[in-house]
C-alpha cells in the first residue's frame, strides 16, 4: 500500500517538473506570468492578476458583508465557473540541461534518404538529391549546435513545379522518414496581423501541436508552407495588400529564426488559450509553390536575351519547351512578385518537373503505395485477381496528361473506370480475375472477366 502511495507522489512530482501551471485569469503559464497562487479546485491565479484582483476589491465601496445580505445574489462557486470555461492546456518545460535530442550517428546519409524517396517518388531526381542534402546538412546543424565558433547558416528551401508534380508528397514523404514533427500550412489564407484570416504565427503553432506541444521537439521540426506563390506582391491594384507584400514581410522573422508566442491548441491568440514561446531558429521551412505565369516571365527575359540578325533565336523557340522552369533565376522570382528580402532567406531554389507519359505509367505501378497496388488489395479481399494490360496503363497516363492537373488526375480517371466493375463483382463469387485493357479505357470494350475454373471472356 505504501509503495503504491510513493508511486503516486512520485508521479504527481514528475508532472509538475515537466508541465507548467497556467494562470486561471490570463492563461499565461508559470515561466511568463511568475508565481503561482494555488486556489481550491486546481485554479491557479497569478500574482499579478490576484493583486488587481484586491485592487478592484479596494476601490470598490461596496463592501463583502452588503454583498452577501443582497437579495438574488448567491456566492459564486469556483467549481461552476471552472466548469464553464475550457479545460487548461498544459505546456511542457523547456528542460535547461536537456542534451541534445538528436544523435548525429543517427541521422541517415544523403544517399539513403534519397534511396527511401525512391521508393515512393518516382522521378525527380535532381529535387530528390536537392532535398536530401539540405535535410541532411540541416539536422547536422541541430545536432552539433554551438560546438565551435563556425556557425552554420540554416538551408530554408523554396520548390518551384507544376501542378501535380510531387511537391507535397516529396515533403510528406520525407517527414514520415526521418520521423520528425512536420506541419503542413497553406499560405493563401495568411493575412496581415488584425485582418480575418490565419495569423503568420499560426504555421508555427501547427508544428507545436505535430508535436504534441512538446516545445523542444516543435523547434527541430520541418515547417511547409504550401501555395507559397500566392502571396506575391499584387501588381496595378489601389487597394491594401493584406495576403501579398505584407504576409512576406511578416514571414521573414520566422524564416531568419526568432522567438514567436504561439497559443497552445489553437490557431488564433485569444484569452482563453495559454502561449509559449518557440525558437524558430532550428525549425526547416521548405516553401513550394507552382508559379503559374513564371513560364512566361523566363521566356520574355530569355527572347530579350536573344541576338539580333541571321542567327537570331526565333521568338517561339521556348514555347515547347517542357524544362523551362529550369532556367529560372532569383531575378524572374523577383519579377513574380517576391520580395528580395524574402527570396534572400530561401538560399536553396530548386524546381520540379512536369510529368511525363512514362512517368505517369511509373506512378501508376511502381511506387510502394502506388495507386494500382491498392485496387489490387481492395479485390484481392474479395478473392479476386485485378490485372493490368501495359495499354491500359498507357491510355490512362495520356487522359491524365490532357486534363494538366498532374499526377492527381490519375486517381481521377481510376475511379471512374473502376466504378462498375467494383459494384458488380462482390455481386458474382464466382467472378476469379479481371484484366483492364485499353479498349475499355477508351470506352471501345469491355474488360476481360474469367471465372474460377472457366477460360477467360470478354465483359
Amino acid at each position: 500500500m505504501s509503495d503504491e502511495k510513493n508511486h503516486d507522489v512520485d508521479s504527481i512530482k514528475k508532472e509538475k517538473e515537466e508541465f507548467e501551471d497556467i494562470c486561471f485569469v490570463c492563461r499565461r503559464p508559470e515561466s511568463k506570468a511568475g508565481r503561482m497562487v494555488h486556489l481550491p479546485n486546481d485554479i491557479n491565479i497569478c500574482q499579478e492578476c490576484m493583486q488587481k484582483v484586491f485592487d478592484s476589491v479596494g476601490q470598490s465601496n461596496m463592501n463583502y458583508q452588503d454583498l452577501m445580505n443582497m437579495p438574488n445574489i448567491s456566492m459564486i462557486n469556483l467549481n461552476d465557473l471552472r466548469n464553464s470555461i475550457p479545460q487548461r492546456q498544459k505546456v511542457k518545460k523547456k528542460k535547461e540541461d536537456a542534451k541534445q535530442a538528436l544523435d548525429l550517428k543517427a541521422i541517415p546519409a544523403p544517399h539513403k534518404i534519397k534511396a527511401k524517396l525512391d521508393e515512393y517518388v518516382i522521378g525527380q531526381e535532381y529535387a530528390k538529391k536537392v532535398i536530401s542534402v539540405a535535410v541532411y546538412n540541416h539536422y547536422k546543424r541541430v545536432a552539433t549546435g554551438t560546438m565551435d565558433d563556425i556557425e552554420i547558416e540554416k538551408s530554408n528551401m523554396l520548390m518551384i513545379g507544376p501542378t501535380g508534380s510531387g511537391k507535397t508528397y516529396l515533403v510528406k514523404t520525407l517527414a514520415r522518414l526521418l520521423d520528425v514533427p512536420l506541419a503542413i500550412a497553406d499560405a493563401t489564407s495568411l493575412t496581415e496581423a488584425g485582418y480575418i484570416g490565419d495569423d503568420i504565427e499560426s504555421v508555427v503553432s501547427k508544428l507545436l501541436a505535430a508535436a504534441g506541444n512538446d516545445v523542444e521537439k516543435a523547434e527541430q521540426g520541418i515547417i511547409f508552407i504550401d501555395e507559397i506563390d500566392k502571396i506575391a506582391k499584387k501588381k496595378n491594384t489601389n487597394q491594401r495588400d493584406v495576403s501579398g507584400e505584407s504576409v512576406q514581410q511578416g514571414m521573414l522573422k520566422l524564416l531568419e529564426g526568432a522567438d514567436v508566442e504561439v497559443p497552445v491548441g489553437a490557431n488564433s491568440k485569444n484569452a482563453m488559450v495559454p502561449l509559449t514561446t518557440v525558437n524558430t531558429r532550428n525549425i526547416l521551412f521548405i516553401c513550394g509553390g507552382a508559379f503559374p505565369g513564371l513560364e512566361d516571365i523566363i521566356k520574355e527575359r530569355l527572347n530579350k536575351q536573344a541576338s539580333i540578325g541571321f542567327r537570331a533565336d526565333l521568338k517561339d523557340k521556348y514555347d515547347n519547351d517542357p524544362d523551362i522552369l529550369e532556367k529560372v533565376t532569383l531575378e524572374d522570382i523577383r519579377n513574380f512578385g517576391m520580395i528580395p528580402e524574402f527570396i534572400g532567406r530561401l538560399p536553396i531554389v530548386f524546381t520540379l518537373k512536369g510529368l511525363t507519359k512514362d512517368m505517369l505509367v511509373q506512378i501508376l505501378k511502381e511506387p510502394k503505395n502506388a495507386i494500382l497496388k491498392q485496387y489490387q488489395k481492395l479485390l484481392a479481399l474479395d478473392e479476386v485477381q485485378l490485372c493490368f494490360e501495359e495499354g491500359a496503363l498507357e491510355a490512362i497516363a495520356e487522359k491524365a496528361l490532357e486534363k494538366k492537373t498532374g499526377a492527381r488526375a490519375l486517381r481521377a480517371i481510376i475511379e471512374e473506370f473502376m466504378l462498375d466493375i467494383m459494384y458488380e463483382i462482390p455481386k458474382d463469387d464466382s467472378i476469379g480475375k479481371v484484366t483492364i485493357t485499353r479498349e475499355y479505357i477508351e470506352h471501345k470494350g469491355g474488360p476481360v472477366i474469367e471465372m474460377r475454373g472457366v477460360p477467360a471472356l470478354e465483359g
